[in-house]
């Protein structure tokens, strides 16, 4: 007769969510955004180009792009770009929309007594507009850019995303859609989960280091048991 061993309890699975491409349908929106703030400063740059850098905070965004260019830009026209963008990218947020799935599986998470965060390379500015949309209350858990000193693929958003909820970063999962999300988790010590819905490949996520990749929030909702997430007095 086998004895039933003591060990200590393992801790609820903890999720740190990216935003845009994540939760929400924007990547296209700001890729287009980008590309108007780009062209009022005279640089012309193919969509495909853009869209590969989509994840990285504004400035890093800015660096990578003119280093494949071979342009620069000084500071104060660096600022003036991402003040266009932001701006640009408002003038089309009625667009935005919530992913298929995305207020349910947030709604599920928290009604399993699951902690979770928002933690986006975003500006507050910009960022916070997703609130409303996603049917969350202004003081819901989220980190922007303007609150780590480094944004993705620097480790730091999901860093004080776990700080924020109060967890290990080593039992929290990062549900994103670039290899930017992915390799910022695995600089936290966290566990990457890989959505199709901001345009990466299956192949690029998982080489990014996701372990599971879904098509959108509705399908990692379909499957969470998958994620080790139990219904509340569930042995299973």
């Amino acid at each position: 007769m086998s004895q039933e061993l003591t060990y200590p309890d393992p801790p609820t699975p903890a999720f740190l969510f990216d935003l845009d491409g994540t939760l929400i349908d924007s990547v296209y929106q700001h890729v287009i955004a980008w590309r108007s703030a780009l062209a009022g400063l005279g640089i012309d740059l193919s969509v495909w180009r853009i869209h590969r850098r989509i994840g990285m905070s504004g400035g890093l965004f800015v660096t990578a792009l003119l280093r494949e260019t071979g342009l620069s830009l000084d500071q104060g026209q660096i600022e003036e770009l991402q003040k266009a963008h932001a701006s640009a990218y408002a003038e089309q947020a009625d667009s935005v929309r919530p992913l298929p799935g995305a207020i349910e599986l947030l709604s599920e998470l928290t009604a399993r007594g699951v902690p979770w965060a928002i933690a986006t390379s975003g500006r507050a500015a910009t960022a916070r507009l997703a609130l409303g949309m996603l049917k969350l209350p202004e003081d819901a858990p989220m980190i922007t850019r303007d609150q780590v000193r480094h944004a993705k693929p620097d480790p730091d958003l999901f860093l004080a995303g776990a700080a924020l909820l109060k967890v290990d970063p080593r039992f929290a999962m990062v549900v994103g859609d670039s290899v930017w999300d992915l390799l910022a988790a695995r600089r936290a010590g966290s566990l990457g989960i890989g959505l199709l819905s901001g345009g990466y490949g299956r192949d690029e996520l998982e080489r990014a280091g996701a372990f599971r990749v879904y098509a959108d929030p509705a399908d990692m909702l379909d499957r969470l048991y998958e994620l080790g997430v139990r219904k509340a007095g569930s042995d299973d």
